[in-house]
């Protein structure tokens, strides 16, 4: 999963973005309405955490600008505005979602997890390649019912090729994938991460294999 979250506060983001890294998420940060129009139109995001009070303004009015925008990944507001007022508010004003602080990450998470399940982000919970089989809901991988044991850019770049099983993933979409945009990335890094991947893969004999697409990208298919 990969979000974006707009938060002014720095120790609020730093402490945020560590703790959601830990669970295998990749935050990029943005600390103003302007630099959060900016990026979510790069994108693509699987959600976006907005806070509202925020030196340019109001995040709520950052969600027409968004959807005009044809940005569709569902809106969570992340927000020290509580009351009852405030969340029928940022409802109405077209959030999916409203979590006041303080907050438990793990209910975050939760939250997050129940946006991807909606019919606009629908996904399946779990993808079954060869003898290989990725639980999207827990985040884990399994061959024959036993769990693979990875490092977290090696699950992230699986999870982007086992959604599209058989198929080629662009270079620049996995890294995506498992880079925040304030990432230094080095020029070997993705393919050596996707190295590692394959061997753990064929040392479990997974029945499936990945293969480099000189010029565009990687796919993962199942092997007989």
């Amino acid at each position: 999963m990969r979000i974006l979250l707009l938060e002014d506060e720095p120790e609020m983001a730093s402490v945020l973005k560590t703790a959601l890294e830990r669970r295998h998420v990749i935050v990029d940060h943005v600390s103003t309405i302007a630099d959060a129009e900016a990026a979510a139109a790069f994108g693509p995001y699987d959600a976006l955490v907005l806070d509202r009070r925020l030196p340019d303004g109001e995040g709520l009015d950052l969600i027409p600008k968004l959807r005009a925008s044809r940005v569709d990944a569902p809106i969570l507001m992340l927000t020290a505005l509580g009351g009852l007022g405030d969340r029928v508010a940022g409802l109405d004003g077209g959030a999916d979602d409203y979590l006041a602080k303080p907050f438990a990450v793990e209910e975050l998470m939760a939250r997050l997890r129940a946006l991807q399940r909606r019919p606009a982000t629908l996904r399946s919970e779990r993808i079954v390649v060869g003898r290989l089989t990725y639980d999207f809901h827990h985040r884990e991988a399994m061959v024959d019912e036993r769990p693979l044991e990875l490092l977290r850019r090696e699950q992230l770049a699986l999870e982007a090729l086992i959604r599209r099983p058989g198929r080629a993933v662009l270079r620049s979409t996995l890294e995506e994938s498992v880079y925040a945009m304030d990432d230094e990335i080095g020029s070997n890094a993705l393919d050596s991460h996707l190295s590692r991947l394959r061997r753990k893969l064929d040392e479990v004999d997974a029945g499936v294999e990945i293969r480099a697409i000189r010029n565009l990208g990687y796919l993962l298919r199942a092997v007989t």
